[in-house]
């Protein structure tokens, strides 16, 4: 092997950049060109491929996004994008890839290698840390901090004017950031997508709140909850509690942006390093991933076996310690 390939999909997360770093020099210390493929598969496609050197990816670790920029690509979802990419990378001489993205990224590498011949390993960066088989996602740490920071100016405005703030995280699916943040800035509510609520007793809960002179209350709703939202649960709350003094705040993109935390640098490092020397080892169809603060090895097969479940014990003890 001489020439190995480097791309970020799907959506954006703090340490990407790391990422890339990582896989760059790992390959070039083992005498392996390294090329970028700019934004994702649909780079693949058009042929968007450029060579790195270490100068290519020099001061980027503390940069958040990805300096390969990323992109939705609906071609890639037929056979016919797909044996394009792979002509494109065979014509070039690039004998494997590493992919750094989510769950949808590592479906489109499993096809690229089973279906195209192409040597790939995933990389997990997502911030809503929902891959099954490892511990964090790259983007995970730094969405979770910089939600945390967020919801505690907000706490800090709901108490002096003793009203309740509903703050919606990003969540489509999956509810590790809501849940967690929740727990971090002590929460009185935490609504995700895993967990059925019963939303009648929610409204009890508030109001008795209310009777007992407890007006400000924090909620976390991820944007994925089964009720649509933070908007849709504020006007369910004003509906049926009269004079109710209450603010919505969708914290948005702002979570995906931003200098990765030390923790998020680190874990993108050690998974571009593994994934260069996965490759090196002849090994492909699968994913990096870090458990019990060890790396390890899956293969692709595994992830798209089931969904990464949220820790019951957490969601209870969320609900004791936010009495």
């Amino acid at each position: 092997m001489k020439k190995i390939g480097v791309l970020t999909s799907g959506g954006d997360a703090p340490g990407m950049n790391a990422a890339i770093r990582s896989v760059c020099r790992t390959a070039l210390h083992n005498q392996l060109e390294c090329f970028g493929i700019m934004r994702g598969f649909q780079g693949l496609i058009d042929n968007d491929i450029k060579r790195l050197p270490t100068t290519a990816v020099a001061n980027i670790l503390q940069r958040g996004g990805t300096m390969l920029k990323t992109a939705r690509c609906q071609d890639f979802f037929e056979e016919k994008g797909r044996a394009k990419a792979a002509a494109n990378l065979n014509e070039q001489g690039i004998e494997a890839l590493v992919v750094i993205g989510g769950d949808g990224s590592f479906k489109g590498a499993q096809k690229l290698y089973k279906e195209q011949g192409i040597n790939v390993i995933g990389v997990p960066g997502t911030i809503d840390n929902d891959i099954v088989g490892t511990d964090y996602t790259i983007g995970y740490d730094t969405a979770l901090n910089t939600a945390i920071s967020a919801i505690d100016k907000i706490r800090d405005t709901a108490e002096a004017h003793d009203r309740i703030f509903i703050v919606e995280v990003m969540g489509r699916d999956a509810g590790f950031l809501a849940l967690n943040s929740g727990i971090s800035c002590g929460a009185q509510h935490i609504f995700i997508p895993e967990k059925q609520e019963d939303f009648d007793y929610f409204v009890k809960e508030v109001t008795d709140d209310r009777k007992r002179n407890k007006l400000t209350n924090l909620i976390i709703v991820a944007e994925g909850d089964e009720f649509g939202g933070a908007q849709k649960i504020n006007d369910y709350l004003i509906d049926r509690i009269p004079n109710l003094q209450s603010r919505v705040t969708i914290l948005g993109h702002i979570q995906r942006g931003g200098s990765p935390t030390a923790f998020d640098r680190i874990l993108a490092s050690k998974m571009g390093y593994a994934a260069v020397n996965a490759l090196i080892q002849n090994k492909s169809g699968e994913m990096i991933g870090i458990q019990g603060g060890k790396i390890i090895e899956l293969g692709f097969g595994t992830l798209s076996s089931s969904q990464r479940l949220l820790e019951d014990d957490l969601t209870q003890m969320a609900s004791i310690l936010s009495k």
